[in-house]
């Protein structure tokens, strides 16, 4: 079976995002549908008009638990099973089930595969996977940390290396995707051996609503004031972050014109922010022994060259220089380092939905082999 045209499917939290991939990964039809509950079946319908035939279908899953490790051929048996795990990803994973329901009505005979944000995290060693808690909860309930972002994370490291001109199999990359949800990986021969979010996306950087890293003793003392578990997630999933520090409802966008308007808050929000990610990139670099590539994507990755400047300002010591016009001006996939720096600065434009097709036709092909 010929897997030339791949649909995509890439479930976020407010939105399903749409598209056709032609086997030179080309975007050739694409549409953002709006769903706040379900997707309409006629978004579906009325897109694959225009798109035309496709072979095989791609669903990113942002959670794929301890048993989802590499794209998996959708069935009922997985539906129920991905859906198992929708409390531990609540922004997304019932977007996602909602994504391939619709198109599995509009396509049931069309292979769909789902491809996994954790999975490319699944070579954490047990020394960056594991928590600190009785033997007994983390076998009973899975407790460790899984990562996510992996798809972005995958595609931006190998395309940095590609980039810079360094080996990605040797090559030790720390990977930044930051967008209204943000995490690094550190990733080493291909590999990923760190990353910044844990059992959940709320783990790790200061995120568009998300707080990231709070004390957890801070938690139960809220808890023993009063505070809900619904009002603790809230705030921690909803109304925390930028949305918290600067208002805004976490635009970063919205929060850089405030900062440059003097808005005070909004200046000190992006200093927290730069600082948390400032400090995490030298964390992700000393997990690998040091660092030969660093690599920017998402929207604030790509588009805010002020944050990027803020983040590697103290960096000097791993190798990190930027080139301050080339980092201002840098549109797309650009090298935005000092030239001659021993550290390659990359903007990498975010292509999930490439890493989504290449893992779907792989699939597909294994399973014509055998």
């Amino acid at each position: 079976m010929s897997t030339e045209r791949v649909l995509v499917v890439n479930a976020g939290s407010s939105t399903v995002k749409l598209s056709v991939l032609d086997a030179r990964d080309a975007v050739v039809c694409a549409s953002t549908v709006e769903c706040p509950d379900v997707i309409p079946d006629g978004a579906v319908s009325g897109f694959l008009r225009d798109a035309g035939t496709v072979d095989a279908v791609g669903h990113r899953v942002v959670h794929g638990g301890a048993e989802f490790t590499g794209a998996t051929r959708l069935d009922p048996s997985v539906f129920a099973r991905i859906a198992g795990l929708a409390p531990l990803a609540p922004l997304h994973q019932g977007r996602a089930l909602a994504g391939i329901d619709a198109v599995r009505r509009a396509l049931p005979d069309v292979p769909a595969v789902a491809c996994f944000d954790t999975a490319f995290h699944r070579t954490l060693p047990a020394e960056a996977s594991t928590y600190a808690l009785p033997e007994g909860w983390r076998t009973k309930w899975g407790l460790r940390r899984y990562g996510f972002h992996g798809l972005s994370h995958a595609y931006a490291a190998r395309r940095a290396c590609e980039l810079a001109g360094v080996d990605p199999a040797s090559a030790r990359v720390v990977s930044c995707h930051l967008g209204a949800g943000a995490s690094l990986a550190a990733v080493r021969g291909g590999e990923s051996v760190d990353t910044t979010m844990g059992f959940t996306p709320a783990e790790g950087l200061v995120m568009a609503t998300r707080a990231g890293d709070v004390d957890p003793g801070l938690i139960l003392w809220l808890q023993r004031q009063g505070v809900t578990v619904e009002d603790l997630e809230q705030a921690l999933e909803h109304g925390g972050g930028m949305a918290a520090l600067a208002g805004h409802g976490g635009d970063m966008r919205a929060i850089r014109a405030a900062a440059e308007a003097g808005d005070r808050r909004a200046t000190i929000a992006r200093r927290i922010y730069a600082y948390r990610l400032r400090t995490k990139i030298a964390a992700m670099a000393a997990a690998m022994g040091g660092l030969d590539v660093l690599a920017f994507t998402g929207g604030v990755g790509e588009h805010d060259d002020a944050i990027r400047a803020d983040a590697v300002r103290e960096l000097a010591f791993l190798g990190v220089r930027l080139d301050p016009q080339v980092n201002a001006e840098a549109r797309g996939d650009a090298d935005v380092g000092a030239a001659g720096g021993p550290v390659r600065t990359l903007v990498v434009t975010a292509r999930e939905d490439v890493e989504i097709a290449h893992q779907t036709r792989s699939l597909v092909a294994s399973e014509k082999d055998t």
